[in-house]
């Protein structure tokens, strides 16, 4: 990280942290010299955000927060979002691109907690745990090994072959698990596992089914009573990765036609907005179903982790102005060039752009030592270090070009 002081004083850079956002990521903000971070314990409504957003640099939020456009149109001085989580399904990233504000997460900081327990809930489920659980708490001993199996031997279906799918494919295959997945992109498989040609190959082949997918458009509801139909018949069945991707009614008929012996969801299409808050499911009180209010990545380690890695991507993006792991904002890194100033320009992406801050610099007299540019569809980035003696005279002369978004000085 760099040691420049920012153009910007650090203690002025007004940082709001949602949703009990680990202590972690405090802590490496404050070691970095910004102190200027106001921390709530829940998520906010779209009105209350509106207010406590004016003037915030930066925002960091978890799952239920909703970054909206009415937010950002708010958002008066925001650079950067920092999703401390794995997904970015809350923020409005059309919004925020067109905006020119940058939108990190942490998409690999709770791959280990969550494979690991999708991996027990196999068990639980192949050995009926639930309900031998349950009635022992009523006072009823099922000692009974009717319909308890071990995992090995059987074959595990893995839909979606990312972060997360591929580390519950090597831990499963570690157990004794067969595996086959299925991804729409092309993934080299880890250890013996195999891929199977279309989603119908594996549901028809496995014993145990996992999802790990994001929630877009070619996921939404992919798993409903059509595509039920191809499943095995006894299979176990696990969603740990977004609420809208199964139809639950469809689901429900299979677990009570007997389809489906087993079943644990995470995640669901409307949850509550926060603890102890009252939960309703078509899935509750069926036998061997397993039912976790959004936990999959639950943990300590995960926490500390995820506040880790996003905290240290925003303060990338302040002091370097380096955007790698950006949704929004087009990834560029431009290593430190000495006895330089650095300015960030972020505009739309129209032809012409980079040769009219080109021919505008050296008209001036300007002499760029370090430049890079890079594009999206909506806008353009580029980091430029110019000689000390005429950055503000370069910054000026950027904040002048037809199209631009946002400017800004780093140090």
């Amino acid at each position: 990280m760099s040691n420049k002081q920012t153009s910007y004083p650090r203690n002025k850079i007004k940082i709001l942290l949602l949703e009990n956002v680990s202590d972690s990521a405090v802590e490496e903000l404050k070691e970095h010299g910004y102190t200027n971070v106001k921390k709530l314990s829940k998520a906010l409504s779209e009105d209350d955000l509106c207010e406590e957003i004016k003037g915030v640099h930066i925002v960091g939020i978890r799952s239920k927060t909703q970054i909206t456009e009415k937010v950002l149109d708010c958002a008066d001085k925001l650079l950067a979002v920092g999703c401390f989580c794995i997904g970015t399904n809350q923020v409005d990233l059309k919004a925020a691109t067109e905006r020119g504000v940058a939108v990190f997460n942490a998409p690999y900081s709770n791959t280990r907690s969550v494979a690991e327990l999708v991996i027990g809930l196999f068990v639980m489920l192949i050995r009926r745990i639930s309900d031998k659980n349950i009635a022992a708490h009523n006072g009823t001993w099922l000692k009974d090994a009717s319909g308890s199996y071990e995992l090995r031997g059987k074959t595990l279906g893995i839909v979606g072959y990312g972060n997360i799918g591929s580390q519950v494919s090597i831990l499963a295959e570690n157990m004794g698990l067969n595996v086959v997945y299925y991804d729409i992109l092309t993934k080299l498989p880890l250890g013996n596992a195999t891929k199977a040609k279309s989603l119908k190959e594996l549901l028809k082949k496995s014993d145990i089914v996992t999802l790990h997918v994001p929630s877009d458009e070619t996921t939404r509801n992919m798993i409903n009573e059509k595509t039920l139909k191809n499943l095995k018949k006894g299979a176990i069945f696990v969603n740990y990765s977004r609420g809208d991707v199964v139809d639950l009614d469809a689901l429900k008929e299979r677990i009570e036609d007997g389809k489906i012996t087993g079943a644990a969801i995470d995640v669901f299409p409307k949850e509550p907005k926060k603890k102890g808050d009252e939960f309703e499911t078509t899935l509750q009180n069926l036998p061997n179903v397993i039912l976790t209010p959004h936990i999959g990545g639950s943990t300590q380690e995960a926490q500390v982790n995820i506040g880790l890695d996003a905290a240290t991507k925003l303060i990338s993006y302040l002091e370097l102005g380096i955007s790698t792991g950006s949704h929004t904002v087009p990834p560029v890194s431009l290593s430190p060039q000495k006895d330089t100033h650095r300015i960030l320009h972020i505009h739309r992406n129209k032809p012409g752009i980079l040769g009219e801050i080109n021919s505008d610099l050296s008209d001036n007299g300007i002499n760029i030592v370090g430049q890079y540019l890079k594009t999206n569809e909506e806008i353009g980035y580029v980091i430029l270090d110019t000689d000390k003696s005429i950055s503000k005279k370069a910054f000026e002369i950027l904040k002048n070009i037809d199209g631009t978004i946002k400017t800004r000085m780093v140090y």
